[in-house]
């Protein structure tokens, strides 16, 4: 599995996972569309900290930073 997220895009992604759950936690998202926020919350939170999305792979998305070629 090699690495596709660069560090802004996990950053993004956490924001987004803290914001869900704190939206949650505050009755702002109830019912289903907050147990959908939190199970969203979780897939954000583990896709930026291992730093791989599988969504990306059929789109061809990388936002990791090339490593330099060695001459």
């Amino acid at each position: 599995m090699k690495k596709n997220m660069g560090s802004i895009d996990k950053l993004v992604r956490l924001f987004i996972a803290i914001v869900l759950i704190i939206l949650f936690y505050k009755e702002v998202l109830t019912g289903t569309i907050g147990i959908v926020a939190l199970v969203l919350a979780l897939v954000f939170a583990l896709t930026s900290l291992i730093s791989f999305c599988p969504l990306y792979l059929p789109f061809g998305i990388n936002t990791a930073k090339k490593a330099p070629k060695k001459e």
